[in-house]
């Protein structure tokens, strides 16, 4: 492994929250026993991408008193993209390619130009095809000693075996609703009720809610997920598979739209075993959730759940997008709903 000066990792790095994950890797950056590769898993917009980058500063860090200083040269260019001895590779059209591991592997091949390491961040790593896993497996059998591959996906189930098993897992999991909330006030000036609302509605989600401050839009298009959802409840069979076909049309929102859905009938769920309402996520469905709660048998309730679950990993597993949802809409209850008073 390349050899590190004095200088100390600071536990603080430019995140927010998942100490446990800055701390693991902390100490292992001070005890120079750094892993070669590390696949950093969580929900969409949980801040993998973020922790990523961060991890990339820190081990290419100018500073002689504590790394990511984010202000030397590397830290800054990280940040920017720009860092010689830093690339990020996207998949394209929903889809990581062999020819982009191909690229890769030639790229892991040079020296690094400026840094102790030549860092390359995979983002969603779960979106690779078979034949682009089978060609990482070389270079994650036989790493060069100056590299640093870090692997983020949204989940790990459709990942070989091989490729789970030669890397470092770090599973990161939502923040306290609390600690969002926090952050949206102390480090974004954002009105404490409105600061609220988005935390709650975020699921420990940090990303999305620093997304939501972006574009209000996602807002909007979160209430129309929903009252989509809770119209296909009284719809027909017909017109929930054309719901389907039109929700198809749009794979790589349906992550995102699912996880939502996830949090809806969690909500619904906790309703029906009579747990107060403020523990629930979607407070402003308040109505339509307590609706369901009386009306559908709990295990009916905890199938539909388990239902969207089992959807979101077909989906993981490039199973039909068609054909997984229209089975999703096929499980779902059957209620009309009343409008809110």
């Amino acid at each position: 492994m390349c050899s590190m000066s004095n200088a100390l990792f600071r536990p603080e790095w430019p995140i927010i929250g998942h100490e446990w994950a800055v701390r693991h890797i902390t100490r292992s950056l001070n005890a120079e026993r750094l892993r070669h590769a590390y696949l950093i898993s969580g929900v969409p917009r949980i801040g993998k991408t973020t922790f990523a980058r961060a991890f990339a500063q820190a081990v290419n860090c100018l500073s002689d008193v504590a790394r990511p200083c984010g202000l030397c040269r590397a830290c800054q260019m990280t940040a920017q993209g720009t860092y010689a001895d830093f690339s990020l590779i996207e998949a394209q059209e929903n889809a990581l390619r062999i020819e982009q591991i191909r690229e890769l592997t030639r790229a892991v091949a040079l020296r690094p130009v400026e840094g102790r390491y030549r860092v390359l961040i995979l983002r969603r790593f779960h979106e690779a095809s078979p034949q682009a896993m089978d060609a990482l497996l070389k270079t994650l059998e036989e790493p060069p000693p100056h590299v640093l591959l870090l692997l983020t996906a949204d989940t790990t189930e459709s990942l070989l075996a091989t490729i789970k098993s030669r890397c470092q897992l770090l599973n990161l999991r939502p923040l306290p609703v609390v600690t969002v909330r926090d952050a949206l006030i102390d480090q974004h000036k954002v009105e404490p009720e409105r600061a609220a609302l988005i935390a709650q509605l975020s699921s420990g989600r940090m990303g999305w809610a620093l997304d939501v401050l972006k574009d209000d839009s996602l807002l909007k298009q979160r209430a129309e997920w929903l009252d989509l959802l809770e119209r296909a409840l009284g719809e027909s069979r017909t017109l929930r598979f054309e719901r389907a076909r039109h929700l198809s049309e749009n794979r790589a929102a349906l992550p995102t739209l699912l996880a939502l859905w996830q949090s809806y009938w969690r909500d619904a769920l906790l309703l029906a075993h009579h747990t107060a309402a403020a523990s629930i996520t979607n407070r402003d469905r308040r109505h339509a959730l307590e609706q369901i709660a009386r009306s559908v048998k709990a295990e009916e309730i905890y199938q539909t759940l388990l239902a969207v679950r089992r959807t979101l990993r077909y989906l993981q597993a490039n199973v039909n997008t068609r054909l997984a949802l229209d089975a999703l809409m096929l499980e779902l209850p059957r209620l009309r709903l009343l409008a809110a008073p």
